[in-house]
């Protein structure tokens, strides 16, 4: 677990350092273009062991981890893990809010179920 958590900070700090110096295209393409490696036979984790370990990684990094750059990093992981995860990017228009979450075969991962309740889905990817 502490490997994952490990893995898990840096590529916030790489996601950071993208989306800080970089534009959101180039987020959306790391993310879009990490394909999902061949699940094993067994998984070795859980979908929610690896979005505990970025949870986890979240509260050890060093400034305020924003939805997006968590979600980044769930879906990339997920995918990683052999997970069929998407980012998913929602907004609410009164008032405006926009969030970022992360889905398994249609199933919110790494937040509160009811996500599609409160926003109109933007993009997958």
């Amino acid at each position: 677990m502490k490997k994952l958590v490990l893995e898990s900070w840096l590529l916030l700090l790489y996601i950071d350092f993208v989306m800080r110096f970089r534009d959101f295209k180039s987020l959306y393409r790391l993310v879009r273009d990490q394909g999902v490696r061949p699940a094993l036979s067994i998984r070795q984790t859980t979908s929610a062991q690896i979005c505990h370990a970025v949870d986890l990684a979240c509260v050890f990094y060093f400034k305020q981890v924003l939805c997006l750059q968590r979600s980044a990093a769930s879906t990339i992981l997920l995918r990683r893990r052999g997970w069929a995860a998407e980012m998913v990017v929602g907004a609410q228009l009164l008032p405006f809010k926009s969030h970022a979450w992360v889905e398994i075969n249609g199933t919110v991962a790494n937040d509160k179920p009811y996500m599609l309740d409160i926003y109109c889905v933007l993009d997958r990817c």
